[in-house]
């Protein structure tokens, strides 16, 4: 996956407090909440960019992680474990010469670091041949918001294999999981490698999602606002009808308990519908229209 200077998103410099974290997210949210920049792509994409840097670097682990390996943070304990696993294989057969291989006598380091940098794998022995786990692989997978709105499987095909997966409802955009052993086969039996999977979520609604909650705009006429009525909005699968009491404001905001979205492997939990009221102002009113606007306004 490319690189993504949380820092720069942010920005903050790299020595930043916690403190100053928490300022920077604070108001860069405020500024590109999707509430305040209605119908405009662009700052909602930078509003998922500074909730996945905040994140992460709020995180103390995780930006100790983020600070040492980048952009394969995520991959941090996988990757010390491979190296403590080598460097032991290093002090217990470092320095003995390692022949039967294409005729040459390769030194243990300089195997080592050939298989290393075929397979990436960690090393181990067995009667006498090295033995490396396979090479991770990494794929993407692009799907709709409407497809995750349910746990459903999909075949995928890797390598020219396929493979089977179950995708849970409520996967997030950018989220990565891990299909163990589905990786690059294993040198002289030794473990294949795994698959990491990156999902890029592609809204195909007319909802907002951000994280588990769902946002829309319905429209109302300004008499439905002053004295009051019924509103039908769509839900993710199906409509409802909602009350509008009189005197509703244009920007008035109600919330939909547990009509949102699924949350990512917690069965029967949605997160919220949040709907905001835009009223409709009329407009070529004739004469007698406006006298009564006016009649209404000397009241």
């Amino acid at each position: 996956m490319s690189y993504i200077d949380y820092y720069k998103i942010l920005g903050i410099n790299k020595d930043a407090s916690e403190s100053d974290i928490k300022k920077a997210y604070r108001k860069l949210a405020r500024k590109y909440h999707p509430d305040l920049n209605k119908d405009n792509k662009e700052a909602e994409n930078k509003f998922k960019e500074i909730n996945e840097a905040n994140e992460v670097l709020s995180n103390p682990e995780n930006r100790k992680k983020y600070d040492k390996y980048g952009e394969h943070w995520e991959h941090a304990d996988e990757i010390e474990k491979q190296k403590a696993q080598q460097q032991q294989y290093q002090q217990s057969y470092g320095g003995q010469s390692f022949g039967g291989f294409g005729g040459n006598g390769y030194d243990q380091e300089n195997f080592s670091d050939f298989f290393q940098s075929m397979f990436g794998g960690r090393t181990r022995t067995t009667g006498g041949r090295v033995k490396f786990k396979g090479q991770d692989l990494n794929a993407s997978l692009q799907l709709n918001l409407s497809e995750i709105y349910k746990t459903h499987k999909q075949t995928l095909t890797v390598n020219g294999k396929k493979i089977r997966i179950t995708i849970p409802a409520g996967i997030k955009d950018g989220q990565i999981i891990r299909l163990k052993n589905q990786g690059s086969k294993g040198v002289n039996g030794s473990p294949n490698g795994d698959l990491y999977i990156k999902f890029k979520i592609v809204n195909d609604t007319n909802f907002k999602r951000l994280q588990d909650d769902l946002y829309n705009t319905v429209d109302i006429d300004l008499y439905k606002a002053v004295l009051g009525g019924e509103v039908e909005v769509a839900t993710m699968v199906s409509k409802v009808k909602l009350k509008v009491k009189p005197g509703t404001q244009c920007g008035t905001k109600v919330r939909l308990k547990g009509k949102g979205f699924p949350k990512y492997k917690k069965d029967n939990e949605f997160g919220d519908l949040y709907i905001t009221y835009n009223v409709i102002i009329p407009t070529d009113l004739n004469k007698k229209q406006k006298d009564l606007f006016k009649q209404l306004s000397e009241l």
